[in-house]
């Protein structure tokens, strides 16, 4: 189907859903620095929508906590009301997975009986909503990974989780954006300077969404709480422990001086390359430059709250501040690189 017949509200309906989608992901990010995130040591779909009603059923929750081995081995002196405090941010999170579902399938339904989705579109617009599932279930098969022995998720899983919410942020935004300013037909090829430009902007699009998932190895593996110094690593450019690990590629996942440095280096090359992406996009198109330029402001402010949270041993505040900013840098890079493409 042709987005451009697909009405307005269907795009601000799903810009809707991105906004609900990156609320969610600041609750994880909250939830996972004051370690909440296996205070709920089940997954119910339904059930687990309802908070507990009673003291009893506070006390029979908190006896299941207390069998896992984060209470065992980090938490043993947790009071109730210690309990309470982290079971509602798990509690939080996971209800605003729940609503994400519920906001997005009845305006589809309803879309869809309108006639507002038809043919390929609605097929892609229903392909989120799979995905949100398997978005779910990804987060309840990371947090499993720290009920069994270690009290801490892996850290794959967690990239793996926070990968999926972002390619779904990314799929709705970009299928809106279509929405509101769709492809025109029967212009001539572009010429070498904007193909540079478009390559160029695909490519930094994978390449935040793989800064992205660097970032969920240093939170999972906790490489943050290392080498709070900048620009270099308590001294060293690279730090000299950071291939100690064997087999050597193991490092790029498990060591804390390598994860992090990686997510430094890749942070450095986007200060050098979205400024010029942000260059060139202003000058082949004129429409385009104001997403250009916030862009670039953007980035400045990301990579301010970076380095503050580094500094600073990762406050919550901070971390899930950052956490969120890499999402905006994210939707604004997709805004950016769409505007190119369809002016």
């Amino acid at each position: 189907m042709n987005m451009s017949k697909s009405p307005r509200t269907v795009a601000w309906w799903l810009f809707a859903c991105c906004a609900m989608v990156f609320l969610t992901m600041v609750v994880g990010g909250v939830t996972r620095l004051t370690h909440s995130g296996l205070s709920i040591v089940e997954w119910k779909p339904l059930i687990g929508a309802l908070p507990p009603l009673s003291e009893a059923h506070w006390l029979e929750l908190f006896a299941k906590y207390q069998q896992t081995p984060e209470f065992q081995k980090v938490n043993h002196d947790m009071t109730l009301d210690g309990f309470k405090f982290i079971f509602w941010w798990e509690w939080a999170h996971r209800l605003s997975g729940r609503l994400i579902g519920v906001v997005f399938l009845l305006p589809y339904l309803f879309f869809l009986a309108r006639g507002y989705l038809k043919g390929a579109l609605a097929a892609k617009v229903f392909g989120f909503f799979i995905l949100g599932g398997l978005q779910g279930a990804m987060g309840w098969y990371m947090v499993k990974s720290g009920l069994v022995d270690d009290p801490r998720v892996s850290q794959y899983r967690l990239a793996a989780h926070l990968g999926l919410a972002f390619i779904l942020f990314g799929l709705m935004l970009w299928t809106g954006l279509g929405i509101l300013q769709p492809r025109r037909s029967g212009f001539a090829a572009s010429p070498a300077p904007t193909l540079l430009t478009r390559r160029l902007g695909n490519g930094l699009v994978a390449l935040v969404f793989v800064m992205v998932l660097s970032g969920a190895l240093v939170a999972g593996i906790r490489a943050g709480l290392a080498y709070n110094t900048f620009p270099l690593m308590d001294g060293h450019f690279l730090p000299p422990e950071s291939f100690v690990i064997e087999p050597w590629w193991l490092n790029l996942f498990t060591n804390m001086a390598l994860v992090q440095f990686d997510h430094r280096l890749i942070a450095w090359a986007l200060m050098g390359l979205i400024p010029w992406l942000a260059w060139r996009i202003s000058n082949e198109v004129p429409a385009a430059r104001t997403p250009a330029v916030v862009l670039v402001l953007w980035l400045a402010v990301q990579v301010t709250l970076g380095i503050a949270t580094l500094l600073l041993q990762v406050p919550v505040a901070l971390g899930a501040s950052h956490q969120a900013g890499a999402m905006v840098l994210f939707g604004l890079l997709l805004w950016a690189v769409h505007a190119h493409r369809r002016a």
